[in-house]
């Protein structure tokens, strides 16, 4: 199962997912770069960062994952993520915790979400 969530930080959005079968949390990797950059054009500022760590020779675009999130619009659209394992995702969470003092992910995080879920889906069968 995989429970989409969002976090906020700074005021931004930041999509989440979390798949139980793999245990791991992916994050939308142009959320993350428009808390970290405060760019208007979070989309344009990671084709060009992808495109110039290709011409660099960079392996980093193979760990990339594409899963379908939540947009703006309220549609399922896909988009690219990070998991939590993967030294993207490191990189950016240790650069947003950084900058914000705060934890993006923790296992209270986790159960917490996983917790609501499981409440949702009781309150369904009933």
């Amino acid at each position: 199962m995989m429970i989409n969530s969002i976090k906020i930080f700074e005021e931004k959005e930041v999509r989440t997912l979390w798949d139980e079968k793999s245990e791991k949390w992916f994050v939308s990797i142009i959320d993350v770069i428009e808390v970290l950059t405060d760019s208007d054009r979070p989309r344009k500022y990671w084709s060009d960062l992808k495109s110039k760590l290709k011409k660099e020779g960079s392996e980093m675009s193979e760990k990339i994952g594409h899963l379908k999130m939540k947009a703006s619009d309220g549609k399922m659209r896909f988009t690219d993520v990070a998991s939590q394992c993967g030294s993207m995702a490191k990189v950016a969470r240790e650069a947003l915790e950084l900058k914000t003092g705060k934890k993006v992910v923790t296992k209270l995080n986790a159960k917490s979400i996983l917790q609501e879920q499981k409440k949702l889906e009781s309150e369904d069968d009933e």
